[in-house]
């Protein structure tokens, strides 16, 4: 199963863009930040991650306001079939979270 769930940031948007097909596909920088244990060890995780909302959802998601953390539901996938980077294809995110 290839799922992630995220609570993450939006740190930068490009402006909604639309495949040949006309699906229209919006791109956005999101950053995580949070402490996990491992191995009986707290572990600060830091990253950025590129993402896109393809269809029905990239309009809202290209609305979503800046720098407000919100959990983020998708997948990941390469950036193209020769890439070696992923990308998080989001498929549904919810309300803004209280810090």
């Amino acid at each position: 199963m290839n799922q992630l769930k995220l609570v993450a940031r939006i740190v930068e948007k490009t402006a909604l863009r639309y495949t040949p097909a006309g699906i229209p596909i919006a791109s956005a920088t999101l950053i995580h930040s949070s402490s996990n244990t491992e191995a009986n060890t707290v572990r600060q995780v830091e990253f950025e991650i590129s993402a896109i909302a393809a269809g029905e959802i990239s309009q809202r998601f290209n609305e979503i306001e800046l720098d407000v953390a919100r959990e983020f539901t998708g997948f990941l996938a390469r950036k193209n079939r020769n890439s070696k980077s992923l990308v998080f294809h989001i498929i549904e995110f919810g309300a803004p979270l209280l810090d």
